[in-house]
């Protein structure tokens, strides 16, 4: 299958590696020349721009886009006149469910074809197997479903429901996970400052085999008090938030659902901003594991290997 790719962030420059190892031809497209420079080197298709993408596309097209989600309406408002009926648009960043129902309706006008996927597994899931959870038109999702299944891992994607649905479930994992990590990192500071003496990182090892709260998030947080030590010296104790978190919080209020946990870790996250502390720190260590997220201090590197 040929397809477009707009968007070679950290993401979508491991996504369309995958893409390549499963034979897929991907055209490619972003402002960084060098990322598409670099994926041409590996085999994929260079557009200089996004009319000479769809140039390089036979109808019906299918584009990819892996782009921040302040950036999809000033992208598809550029593609939008270039594609014909039939064509499929995939949004696959992190983007507010109801601006995907949005999109959806407005391109359905046009007679273009509309999938929200929420992708989840960090740039190291984009390029062994990621977690898909897809909304749109279930035939859309059965038209592409050998897509979805080369770029997941094992049973790792599913159809969600109609337009916004998988944005929907992809911002509500990422409001759990916001809660999942707060108590992590709470529950560590506590120790940290017991009268134990305790060495976290052998703490983590054994949580990590078999107890209840065994999980890739205390894998990583093990990793971390690895290669930082554990007093994480260069890592921030401020923590930024990406957006999915405070939708989560503001769905749970138009729905009459309390979400007290998700809240407080994101109240957490923006008083961290005047008021760094450790748990700061471990929550910023875990958001680097994972997504690669910058959480350095001013004037540190992160360490090679």
């Amino acid at each position: 299958m040929k397809l477009g790719y707009i968007g070679l962030g950290k993401m979508g420059f491991n996504m369309v590696e995958r893409l390549l190892d499963k034979g897929y031809v991907p055209v490619v497209y972003d402002m960084n020349e060098e990322a598409v420079t670099e994926l041409s080197k590996r085999g994929a298709e260079a557009a200089a721009s996004l009319p000479s993408l769809i140039e390089a596309l036979q109808p019906p097209r299918l584009l990819w886009l892996m782009v921040p989600y302040q950036a999809v309406d000033p992208v598809l408002k550029e593609l939008a006149p270039l594609l014909q009926q039939g064509d499929t648009v995939i949004d696959g960043g992190n983007s507010p469910y109801k601006e995907s129902m949005r999109r959806a309706s407005e391109l359905e006008k046009q007679g273009i074809d509309f999938l929200d996927i929420g992708v989840s597994g960090g740039p190291r899931g984009a390029r062994e197997g990621a977690c898909l959870m897809i909304g749109g038109k279930e035939t859309l999702f059965e038209k592409f479903e050998d897509l979805f299944r080369s770029l997941s891992a094992d049973r790792g994607y599913g159809y969600m429901g109609k337009a916004g649905s998988g944005h929907f479930v992809k911002m509500v994992h990422n409001g759990i996970e916001y809660g999942m990590m707060q108590a992590i990192a709470e529950g560590f500071a506590v120790m940290k400052a017991s009268p134990f003496d305790l060495n976290l990182s052998a703490v983590s090892e054994v949580y990590n085999h078999r107890s209840v709260i065994e999980s890739r998030l205390i894998e990583w947080l093990e990793h971390a008090f690895e290669e930082y030590g554990e007093d994480l010296r260069e890592i921030a104790g401020s923590v930024s938030q990406s957006g999915e978190g405070l939708w989560t919080v503001e769905a749970g209020k138009e729905l009459g659902i309390p979400v007290p946990i998700i809240e407080g870790a994101l109240n957490f996250r923006m008083q961290s901003q005047d008021r760094p502390s450790y748990t700061g720190q471990i929550v910023s260590a875990l958001r680097n594991q994972f997504g690669g997220h910058e959480v350095f201090k001013k004037g540190q590197v992160k360490k090679n290997g």
